[in-house]
This record gives C-alpha cells, structure tokens and sequence, in this order.
C-alpha cells in the first residue's frame, strides 16, 4: 500500500510539473528544441517510474521503531539546523558540527566524529574555496 501512495504522490507531481513546464514562454529566439522539452523529459521520466510503483508494488516494508525513526528525524533537524546556521556560523564551524553529529550517530566515537567532522570542513573548504575559487559562507573566524 504505501509503494502505491508513494507512486500517486509521484505521479501527481509529475502532473503538476509537465503543467507548470506547459506555462513556459518561449522566446521568438530560442532554439529548435525549446526550454520546454527538458522538464517534459523529467516529468515523462518521474510520471512511468510513478506508474511502476503504482502497479508493481514491492511487498509492505517493515517501517522502523520509534527509537530508529526518532534517529532519522534528529538527523533531518540537525540537517535543517545546518542550512540556518551556515550563516551565522560559516560553512567551517557548521559544517564541523553537523557532520560530526552524522557520523557519531552513524556509530563513530564521539572523538572520531569531532575528527571526521574538522577534516571534512576543512577538507571541502580547501577543494571548493582554496582550489576552485567559490564562495562559502564566511563565518566570525573569516573562513
């Protein structure tokens, strides 16, 4: 049953996009393709994998208890905190502490996960900042 809400959920916002996609105007000097057809691929795509669900479902899943689910939660708080915070408190310092709180729940220690936690900040902020140049949030430190 829940495979088929999934499905009519998916298949009802594919019907929604390929509305929304139909609203587009397009330019007397746009190309031969049009910026239509992309978002009709994607709904087309989502609408049949929709239907597939739908009329194909998989056997009912075994949902996870309260203390599994309250972990999945926390984890899209903490996430939900991250995107708030990044900010106020930089892409450094945030990043630090969501990911070491990911990965101490994933079952790390809690001094690894401080570990994982800097050397993934710092690790990201050297690629994207350092190397490629793009702007992160700066934070009161200045990084």
């Amino acid at each position: 049953m829940s495979d088929r809400i999934f499905g009519a959920i998916g298949l009802a916002i594919a019907l929604i996009y390929v509305w929304q996609a139909s609203t587009i105007e397009e330019s007397f000097m746009s190309d031969v393709i049009g910026p239509k057809l992309f978002p009709y691929l994607i709904a087309t795509v989502m609408g049949l994998a929709s239907l597939f669900f739908m009329l194909r479902p998989d056997e009912e899943p075994v949902w996870p208890g309260f203390g599994k689910l309250f972990e999945i939660i926390m984890a899209a708080v903490v996430m939900l905190f991250y995107a708030q915070l990044l900010p106020v408190l930089g892409f450094v310092i945030s990043t630090i502490f969501a990911t070491a709180y990911l990965s101490w729940r994933l079952g790390s220690t809690p001094i690894m996960s401080l570990v994982s936690g800097v050397l993934t900040a710092f690790g990201i902020y050297t690629v994207f900042r350092l190397i490629l140049g793009l702007s992160l949030a700066r934070g009161p430190l200045g990084f």
